[in-house]
């Protein structure tokens, strides 16, 4: 296949400074859940990037000092010679096909408690940490700014002997202490730091001519530069001080590297932002420079790639959860293979990794931060080992990425679906309110799999026991789903409520259905925690009902605090006028009425409710894996040498677990039993 010559532009090479990205593809720094603590896992991560056309390889933040120590949070680190090699297996990594790497060097300043070290958080003014915590930060003084810059300046150094081409300087997500500096908020100095812009900015311009004097002759300089805060007034703004900032500093880094801040406005999910929302905060930036600019947006779209680089917006394609989802992005787009592409849909599971201090994980793509530990590569998957077809019964995420694994490494694979569409839960759950693109994992498998001569595709194929063992195949994956249950059973109660055995009770699985509950109040019971109760209630609300959602969590959507969405989901339930009751256990529902009892008074009290929609737990549809199970005599006889559960069937959790499940099962079919998870271990100095 041949590039399309509509984006040509995109692999053009671009000058930064002293060095040269091969084409405009840019994976911006993000975290990962690895950090120090996993630099084998890390280097992996970043390297098959670098393989996959992408012309910038960025860390995660850098901390520069144990005064900037984010633990629990695993973050990358350079606060000695020590912590050098580490990166370095990661610049080597990137270098080995032919990219850039970039480190992003920062200071936390009082956005953590530094736990680990028991150090004193500093900052420009005598402030607590912005997580919630007791800990305040200090007010630095004169001295602690000059040994901040040599912090800097010495970080710079080892950046660039452990070979890095690109050094940042950080000021953006309201976890920098540069950006602290800046906030009219946190700064309440009165001296040449503090007041006027021009002294708020005087710290960033410092720690920017510091690393050019330091490593500027063979690495580039970049800045990363929250525009706007969506604060208005009270924080930084893409139309005030955010637009002066980079007008007074406009080219004295190499790069301009721009976003929103927080994190959380930077990396919205497709819920609540669409693919380029930042176009309109980051569009002036190359109109007041003439450096190279990078811009982000969670770009899947070539043409919308290629007509932001036209119309001047940006020079480089910035990207990290696309990055995630699929690194061959570049290569796929510059051979032509634009369908082969995986499109992040903007879940946020790749965030919680960081929040829940685990291995990258994400929907699309089942091998991020499998790539060391398991040796899993996201193009390249082990021949089969046996010429035994593969049968998979259901066609929800786990089936369908078994069959395009199956099918990739050479097995002959039959795929049975009971109903007449692909992709199980994901369609159904696509249907609701906000959650469209989550439809990518069915299409983009679905797509795949269907090209492949050697998978056959079984619509409307209800399997029973002695059907399979009548198809006679090798292997056999179950994959048959879950329902949600009806009887109220959950994390917050682990026998039914009474009164769900009656009339009224609806499950998700109804709702999705099309079965909403005829009039209201509708009370959504949300012991689930995730995304499912708030997308239900504005089911519910946009079908005229009055709603109420009640959950034991002190607030909605507890999980979602992972994924950047609690605050999100409030406000957005607010605004449609849903109700939202916390601490409340729902403890049995009669006579149109739900009985809660508060988590914190215990106070019983009565609420109307012309129907309630359970969102509690869910059971495997596993009937027809167990009467398989208790066949399994007669397996050898039929030619079947395994019989596995996968996906929901097997444990209900998330879509990207369920992805993984599938994706899992594939690359094990005739393989050698898997032993415990590899890890890196700490090497201690002195020992062999």
């Amino acid at each position: 296949m041949t590039r399309d010559p509509r984006y040509d532009i995109l692999f053009e090479p671009v000058r930064i400074g002293p060095v040269t990205a091969r084409n405009r593809f840019y994976q911006v720094p993000h975290c990962n859940g690895m950090g120090w603590t996993q630099p084998r896992a890390l280097a992996a991560l970043r390297g098959v990037k670098a393989e996959g056309g992408w012309a910038v390889v960025t860390t995660e933040e850098v901390e520069i000092h144990p005064t900037s120590d984010c633990e629990p949070f695993h973050e990358g680190r350079l606060w000695d010679d020590r912590d050098m090699p580490a990166l370095a297996l990661m610049a080597d990594a990137v270098h080995r096909h032919g990219a850039l790497a970039a480190i992003e060097l920062m200071h936390h300043g009082a956005s953590c408690a530094n736990w680990g070290t028991r150090l004193a958080p500093i900052a420009p003014s005598h402030r607590p940490i912005i997580y919630y915590a007791p800990v305040q930060a200090r007010a630095m003084d004169k001295s602690d700014i000059r040994a901040l810059r040599q912090w800097h300046r010495d970080a710079a150094l080892r950046a660039k002997q452990a070979g890095f081409d690109i050094v940042y300087v950080y000021c953006t997500q309201d976890l920098s202490i540069a950006q602290h500096f800046l906030e009219r908020r946190k700064n309440d100095r009165i001296d040449e730091y503090g007041g006027s812009l021009e002294n708020r900015v005087r710290l960033l311009r410092e720690l920017i001519e510091d690393t050019k004097e330091a490593v500027g002759d063979r690495c580039a300089v970049a800045v990363r530069f929250g525009v706007d805060e969506l604060m208005g007034d009270a924080g930084i703004t893409h139309d005030g001080e955010g637009r002066d900032v980079i007008e007074m500093l406009a080219d004295l880094p190499d790069l301009w590297d721009v976003n929103l801040s927080t994190w959380a406005n930077d990396s919205q999910t497709s819920r609540f932002a669409k693919e380029g929302f930042q176009e309109r905060y980051t569009a002036f930036v190359k109109q007041v420079t003439g450096k190279p600019v990078v811009g982000v947006g969670r770009f899947t779209s070539p043409d919308m790639m290629a007509s932001q680089i036209r119309r001047g917006i940006m020079d480089f394609v910035g990207a990290a959860r696309p990055s995630i989802a699929d690194p061959f992005l570049p290569k796929k787009l510059e051979e032509g293979r634009i369908d082969e592409i995986r499109e992040c849909i903007g879940c946020n599971m790749c965030v919680s990794s960081d929040y829940t201090e685990t291995n990258l994980r994400c929907t699309q793509n089942p091998t991020s931060g499998e790539e060391w530990r398991r040796g899993w590569h996201p193009e390249i998957i082990a021949p089969r080992k046996s010429e035994g077809a593969v049968l998979i019964v259901g066609a929800g995420p786990a089936g369908l990425e078994a069959a395009l694994s199956a099918a990739r490494r050479g097995y002959q694979v039959h795929l049975a679906e009971a109903g007449t569409e692909l992709g199980g839960r994901v369609t159904r759950e696509a249907k609701l309110p906000g959650l469209s693109e989550w439809a990518r994992v069915r299409d983009w498998r679905a797509g795949q799999i269907e090209r492949m001569p050697n998978v056959s595709i079984y619509r409307n194929s209800p399997l029973e026991a002695a059907h399979v063992l009548e198809f006679g195949a090798w292997h056999v994956a179950i994959a048959t789903g879950a329902v949600w249950r009806r009887d109220g059973v959950g994390r917050d109660s682990g026998f039914p409520v009474p009164g769900f055995d009656g009339p009224g009770i609806y499950t998700p699985d109804d709702i999705m259905a099309g079965r909403l509950p005829a009039s209201g109040p509708v009370l959504i019971w949300d012991d689930d925690h995730y995304y499912m109760g708030g997308v239900l209630a504005e089911r519910c609300r946009a079908a005229g009902l009055e709603v109420v959602l009640a959950t034991p969590a002190s607030i909605v959507s507890a999980w979602t605090v992972n994924t950047m969405e609690a605050l999100p989901i409030a406000r957005r339930l607010a605004r449609l006028g849903i109700g939202m009751l916390t601490y409340s256990s729902l403890t049995g529902y009669r006579n149109g009425a739900a009985i809660l009892q508060h988590g914190v008074t215990g106070a019983v009290t009565e609420h109307a409710a012309g129907a309630i929609v359970t969102v509690t737990a869910r059971l495997p549809v596993e009937a027809l894996y167990l009467d398989l199970a208790a066949r399994e005599a007669e397996w050898a006889g039929a030619g079947i040498a395994s019989v596995t559960r996968i996906g929901d069937c097997w444990s209900p959790s998330t879509i990207q677990q369920a992805v993984y499940s599938g994706h899992k099962l594939a690359r094990e079919l005739d393989e050698a039993p898997e032993g415990d998870v590899p890890r890196e271990l700490p090497i201690l100095e002195g020992m062999a």
